[in-house]
């Protein structure tokens, strides 16, 4: 979730290192796709997910202790992401744009096939504050949106719709990357995207289950997921506005998403709904040093990976 702070590094020595992205690997070479593929969402690995997020926290600790705007630690995340993403047979674009004096970037990731006139979107800020390693936000949406795409590889999925990743750069600072994305679209191109799907903040140790209502159709994809679960849902308002679906949403794409909270604190009738502490936030380390790998509740991150893998498929296929 946004919040503005500072940063800067080298434009030459950030684009020098841009031209040197890993090339990653998987476990196993992902299948190609087959026209008898089945349109049931696989699950979502919670242990992988927690691999990603083991990672991103090893990339913070190398490089100053965050992956923010502007800092080695981010561009360092973007290259493991792709890497992942490459290995697995995605088309990935790095976009660059600038914000408070540095050069920051876009992870953008097509998955070859499918209508690219109706193109389903999720997407995740990768960035963290500058202090700490941001390992729930938003770590959590980064790494189970990137194992739902690497899902979408291993078991050979071909959707009817265009599936279409997103990583975003400098959403702390005010949705920068997301909105010149955004900006960059044509009306006809921004006409495409049938659904972006945003996932900002999924493994809070204290967790809710919020779903945004921006969007009807998307709404009740979500809300069907976790009706299955025997979970109540409530609609998503403590970061409305504050995260990267903002920028699609005010340019009438319809937008959903998934949240389980941030320093709001959690109500006797949430408790009595979710578990957890009544009177406690969220998540006490929102935007703080102690956003570290052991700042996720490992129950929530696994329902909501699973819920991403449910969205894109039944809305892709």
């Amino acid at each position: 979730m946004k919040l503005s702070v500072s940063g800067r590094a080298s434009a030459a020595a950030v684009v020098a290192a841009v031209t040197l992205l890993a090339t990653g690997s998987i476990a196993g070479a992902a299948p190609a796709p087959t026209a008898g593929a089945a349109a049931a969402a696989p699950d979502i690995p919670v242990a992988n997910v927690k691999a990603h997020l083991a990672q991103l926290q090893s990339i913070a600790t190398a490089n100053g202790g965050n992956r923010a705007h502007g800092r080695a630690g981010y561009l360092a995340s973007v290259n493991y992401v792709k890497g992942k993403l490459d290995a697995a047979g995605f088309t990935t674009t790095v976009q660059q744009f600038t914000s408070s004096g540095s050069t920051g970037y876009n992870l953008i990731a097509d998955w070859p096939g499918g209508n690219t006139d109706q193109v389903v979107m999720a997407g995740s800020h990768l960035d963290s504050v500058t202090a700490g390693p941001g390992i729930n936000d938003n770590g959590s949406g980064s790494a189970a949106v990137l194992e739902t795409a690497l899902a979408v590889a291993r078991s050979g999925y071909k959707p009817t719709k265009h599936l279409r990743f997103a990583w975003w750069g400098a959403e702390e600072l005010g949705m920068v990357g997301s909105r010149s994305y955004v900006n960059g679209l044509s009306t006809a191109n921004r006409a495409k995207i049938s659904g972006y799907l945003n996932f900002d903040m999924i493994g809070s140790p204290n967790p809710g289950y919020f779903v945004y209502d921006d969007d009807p159709t998307i709404e009740k994809t979500f809300k069907d997921y976790f009706t299955g679960l025997g979970i109540a849902t409530e609609p998503e308002t403590e970061g409305d506005g504050r995260s990267d679906h903002a920028p699609f949403k005010n340019a009438g794409v319809p937008v959903g998403g998934l949240f389980s909270g941030a320093d709001y604190k959690k109500t006797s009738a949430q408790a009595a709904k979710w578990g957890g502490t009544v009177g406690v936030a969220f998540d006490r380390c929102y935007h703080a040093s102690c956003d570290t790998s052991a700042n996720i509740n490992d129950t929530a991150l696994d329902r909501n990976s699973d819920a991403i893998a449910y969205a894109m498929w039944a809305l892709s296929s």
